[in-house]
Formats: structure tokens, sequence, C-alpha cells
């Protein structure tokens, strides 16, 4: 089962992007964006699911050099 997480972005606190992993990402995780920049997340973060609902939203808080 996949894992869709918003990546965030910690300075603004803006998303920047939809990404899927195949796990649940570690708090030390590296991987690319899609402008091509390596970024390392800063925190994760699960949120409870809505009424009814099994899908806990997952935020990536990275910082981005741009």
């Amino acid at each position: 089962m996949s894992i869709i997480a918003t990546i965030m972005n910690s300075a603004t606190g803006q998303p920047i992007q939809k990404m899927t992993f195949g796990r649940m990402p570690k708090p030390w995780a590296s991987f690319n964006l899609e402008t091509g920049e390596l970024v390392t997340a800063d925190r994760v973060h699960v949120g409870k699911p809505a009424p009814g609902k099994f899908v806990a939203p997952v935020e990536v808080w990275v910082t981005p050099k741009a």
C-alpha cells in the first residue's frame, strides 16, 4: 500500500507538491522534488482521518534551497 503525502515548505507553510512513497517516509529521508532539487525531510506529520474514512493525511515538511 503506497502513501500519498503532501510535500510542504517549512519556510512558507505552503504546499509544494504531492508525492507517492512506497512506505511511510522517515523524518531523515532524502528525495528529489519535481524540480530536481534534492531535499531532506525536516519532519513528517500524520493527521487524523476524516470521519468515516481510513486514509490519514500525511505531510512531509522540507526546506528547499531556492
